[in-house]
């Protein structure tokens, strides 16, 4: 869908004998926080089966915008803002020593082209809404975000550069998708329609009628990753929220 140009386990039989001696010594690494990992039904889905799933409430940051992500200045200010605020974020508690530190999870997007909860024109470009977003753990507040803010605005400063043009429209909210169809794809945004109407064919065999927005969830960076290896969670709400 989005021409996307940034992005974007615990152990079953406990630690080894490498990392048991280094905790004894006291120089064993706390883990970092990976949706990718902790949260594996949900971001690395199977590419050959459409999955229903139960997406529970989460923290993210969150822009709107208009038009389309090639040519769209809202797209690309929403990314770097997004990407600045969820970085400074991370390494300004990493940083204070009292939360868990966290990988920065992957860019997702929501897409519509009529009112809220509404369809999806996969044509109209010019006409496309999104929701771009970066999920947070659960220990960032919103005071957290407010003072990360004000980090990124001093920093700018400093420097005698302009702070990132879509800050201003980032906001920090809980979300619940709720019951969803979703499946991995493998390759150019350009060709993720058939997948699409498998969701919606099996959403369809459960019974259970398309809700909300279109959802994608994107894994790889197109500026290392050759395109027909680029791997997008496409997702669809269903059913009652």
């Amino acid at each position: 869908m989005a021409e996307v140009g940034k992005k974007g386990r615990p152990s079953r039989k406990g630690p080894g004998k490498a990392a048991s001696k280094a905790s004894k010594k006291g120089t064993g690494k706390k883990p970092v926080g990976d949706v990718k990992r902790d949260l594996k039904a949900l971001y690395i889905p199977s590419e050959n089966e459409v999955a229903l799933v139960d997406v529970p409430e989460m923290s993210f940051l969150m822009v709107d915008g208009t038009g389309d992500p090639n040519t769209s200045k809202e797209f690309q200010d929403g990314v770097q803002a997004l990407y600045s605020l969820a970085y400074t974020l991370k390494f300004m508690l990493k940083h204070e020593g009292k939360h868990p530190d966290w990988k920065v999870p992957p860019l997702e997007g929501l897409w519509w082209t009529r009112e809220e909860g509404g369809g999806f024109d996969y044509d109209k470009r010019e006409t496309w809404r999104f929701r771009l977003m970066i999920m947070q753990p659960d220990h960032v507040r919103p005071e957290h975000v407010r003072r990360a803010i004000s980090e990124i605005e001093a920093r700018s400063r400093k420097k005698k550069e302009p702070v990132p043009a879509g800050l201003g429209r980032v906001r920090f909210e809980r979300f619940r998708e709720g019951p969803s169809v979703q499946i991995m794809h493998i390759g150019p945004y350009r060709d993720e329609a058939p997948r699409i109407v498998r969701m919606h064919e099996r959403a369809k065999a459960l019974g259970l009628p398309l809700r909300g927005k279109h959802h994608e969830i994107y894994l790889s960076d197109p500026r290392r990753v050759p395109e027909a290896k680029w791997r997008t969670v496409l997702r669809q709400p269903v059913g009652e929220a």
